[in-house]
């Protein structure tokens, strides 16, 4: 069963982008790959325990189990070494994603305190979209009142569009709300 997002790209997003930029084949169309949360915990080199509750908050937002990262190389002036767990990600694919994706536009982003809309200029140059967040508690699913430290996450959302106005014009068309010009 697909999902409103899903339903609203297949019936909107789909024929607006054919019409604004011309494509013949409706599988050349933009759509969306991927959307990855990423907690980073540094801290987590000192104290493993505030990764452990990172993992499970991640998993009650996205619904999904986090895949813990690891350090790729030693940093002494941090106090890490190669191979020490440094944070927590999820990627979500399919009807996970856009159920993820649904809830975080229209639920999560209008809590998030002193909200004008997402900067349209955090594309990467190929069409992918990513944005930071400063704290946990805009996402319903957590307790505010079991929450000892808070923690940053960054969404990034992979689009298959080959150019920023692409991504852009897709995500605007789900739904994203970008910040104005004027603004």
């Amino acid at each position: 069963m697909k999902t409103r997002l899903h339903e609203k790209y297949t019936t909107d997003a789909v024929p607006g982008l054919t019409k604004k930029f011309g494509y013949k084949n409706h599988m050349a169309v933009p759509r969306i790959a991927k959307v990855t949360v990423n907690i980073g915990m540094g801290e987590a080199s000192q104290n493993v325990k505030l990764l452990d509750v990172a993992v499970q908050e991640l998993g009650q937002i996205t619904g999904q189990k986090p895949v813990i990262t690891r350090a790729k190389k030693s940093i002494s002036n941090f106090k890490i070494r190669k191979g020490m767990p440094i944070g927590c990600m999820v990627t979500m694919r399919g009807e996970r994603m856009y159920e993820f994706l649904d809830r975080f536009t229209n639920i999560v982003l209008p809590r998030v305190r002193d909200f004008k809309g997402l900067a349209p200029s955090s594309f990467d140059g190929r069409g992918n979209y990513t944005m930071g967040l400063k704290d946990q508690l805009v996402f319903p699913e957590i307790d505010y009142t079991r929450v000892d430290k808070l923690k940053g996450m960054n969404v990034t959302i992979t689009t298959t569009a080959s150019s920023d106005e692409e991504g852009r014009e897709l995500l605007r068309l789900l739904g994203v709300p970008f910040r104005t010009q004027g603004g």
